[in-house]
């Protein structure tokens, strides 16, 4: 019987991450071996853990794993340059670990598919690992029951679930003991091995701190000190998909979201159904033939394969934008809309021919176009937005509808003070819900109902508003006269009190002044000396 030689093995980042080698040793496939670990290697996996980021964990905690099977393990070689650092991402440490393994005569063993081309083209040896056909079986699957919303992990704590449905739910304990962080570290380890390379398994964030992963239908979100006061793992999956159909819609708004929809925006309050509704209209104008699209960070709406979804390009949904301009969609699904960038681009999208559909957090109707106020002009509203579809407990609760028009707001009855309004109406029955203009220099939203001489301003009374229009009238007087006297004598009218020097100034010549002021603030203006 010959000696059997041992073999040098020379393993780079990505096979540590994946702890294949412990795996290999554990399963007697690989013996007699010595592993020669570079202090590049070492050092990219430490600067991937302090700035908080999994795969460094993993890397880290797999050398300690190896150095407790009967292998020889040994860390040398010199560190990497400031410059070698910085060209990392270029792949200088990948270079770096292909020398090394060729000075040693070893083999170099990795996942990268990539590394190991370059590898063979450099006449270096390698071992490409391939992924496991099959997933790893993760822990926490048994607890994810058919009305499992939720699971929590967190450190020092007893794991629990949450479980139910958006109208009905209650927290259940899915543990007798509190977590260890070993115990911590294990699950999230097994997640992350469990994702690489498999269908439908993205990360979508790493940051310090701070990991969102999309893992099939579940979203799993790892977090750290100092991102979060402890370790904790939180899985979020839906629990049901419905289709348009099940939501009983009437046959108006059918052939409103089938036929005529130019901006639809679906709002709720967090876990009321919106994502799940989103995911149905996409189903719906996908079964229709339309070309359907969807942005999402994370990608986690439930829709079939022939619905493409985008993350943001380069952590920039403009550039995604672009690309979808480019691609042409008839339909894109915007789930969600957080800051002006995404309102902007959502107003882009629209603008330029696409039929968008748009989720906003809210707990009333109105407050998503609210979050639309300041952020594009108040004239071209009713372009980006005609419909509003508040969802709430998994059901549609209202539906409004958005219109332009140049009327005398509710309230007023002066009809030199028409101005450009933007009724919002329910849009099953078309009564007027609310009116949005501009008064002053503030752009207002008045509720409105039917009451008996027509609408009369609730929530905010015309008392209200006229005390608005007191200050903005006084302080546009201050320009031409200290200290004046402004007072409402009527719901339409103001009188403005000045010095004996003043008053022409205020006026102006044949009465310029005060009737651009009449015109700005929808009032009549009558200015006294006092």
């Amino acid at each position: 019987m010959g000696f059997l030689s041992e073999e040098l093995i020379v393993p780079d980042t990505s096979i540590l991450i994946s702890k294949k080698l412990t795996a290999l040793i554990d399963k007697g496939e690989l013996k007699r071996v010595r592993i020669f670990v570079p202090e590049f290697v070492v050092d990219e996996l430490q600067a991937q853990a302090s700035r908080g980021k999994e795969i460094g964990f993993l890397g880290l905690d797999e050398i300690k794993e190896l150095r407790k099977r009967k292998v020889k393990l040994e860390i040398g070689g010199r560190k990497p340059t400031l410059e070698e650092i910085r060209l990392a991402k270029q792949g200088r440490i990948d270079a770096l670990i292909r020398e090394i393994a060729q000075e040693k005569k070893a083999t170099l063993y990795t996942k990268d598919f990539v590394q190991a081309a370059v590898a063979e083209v450099y006449g270096v040896k390698v071992r490409y690992i391939k992924d496991d056909k099959e997933p790893e079986e993760l822990d926490f699957i048994p607890h994810l029951t058919k009305t499992t919303m939720s699971l929590h992990f967190k450190v020092d704590c007893v794991p629990f679930a949450k479980r139910g449905s958006p109208k009905k739910w209650k927290v259940e304990k899915i543990g007798k003991k509190k977590m260890t962080k070993k115990e911590f570290n294990f699950l999230a380890n097994t997640i992350l091995r469990s994702i690489r390379g498999q269908k439908h398994c993205f990360i979508e964030m790493d940051e310090h701190g701070a990991m969102v992963l999309q893992v099939r239908d579940m979203r799993v979100a790892i977090t750290r000190p100092p991102f979060s006061d402890g370790e904790e793992i939180t899985i979020v999956r839906p629990i049901v998909k419905l289709k348009i159909d099940d939501y009983k819609l009437s046959e108006k708004l059918k052939k409103r979201i089938g036929e005529q929809p130019e901006g639809i925006i679906i709002a709720g309050p967090p876990g009321s159904g919106k994502s799940t509704l989103a995911a149905s209209l996409a189903e719906f104008y996908h079964s229709l033939g339309k070309v359907v699209k969807t942005m999402e960070q994370p990608r986690d709406l439930q829709v079939s394969e022939g619905i493409t979804q985008y993350g943001a390009l380069a952590k920039d949904f403009g550039r995604t934008a672009e690309v979808l301009l480019l691609v042409r969609p008839d339909y894109t699904i915007y789930d969600e809309l957080r800051s002006t960038r995404d309102f902007n681009i959502f107003s882009d999208l629209r603008l330029a021919g696409v039929g968008m559909v748009g989720v906003v957090h809210a707990s009333r109707p109105i407050e998503s176009i609210e979050r639309f106020l300041g952020r594009v002009d108040l004239g071209i509203l009713p372009s980006i937005v005609d419909t509003i579809i508040f969802v709430d407990k998994g059901e549609i609760q209202e539906v409004y509808s958005l219109s332009y028009s140049v009327k005398v707001p509710a309230g007023m009855t002066e009809t030199d003070l028409a101005r450009p309004v933007i009724e919002v109406c329910s849009f099953e029955t078309g009564e007027p819900k609310y009116e949005i203009y501009t008064y002053g220099d503030q752009t207002v939203v008045i509720p409105i109902k039917p009451g008996i001489g027509g609408r009369v301003i609730s929530g905010l009374s015309a008392e209200g508003l006229m005390g608005i229009a007191l200050k903005q009238i006084e302080k546009s007087v201050q320009k031409y006269a200290p200290d004046p006297t402004v007072e409402a004598t009527s719901n339409s009218s103001v009188k403005v009190t000045v010095g004996k020097r003043s008053a022409a100034k205020v006026i102006g010549k044949g009465g310029r002044n005060i009737e651009k002021l009449e015109k700005k603030f929808g009032v009549h203006i009558d200015v006294v000396e006092g």
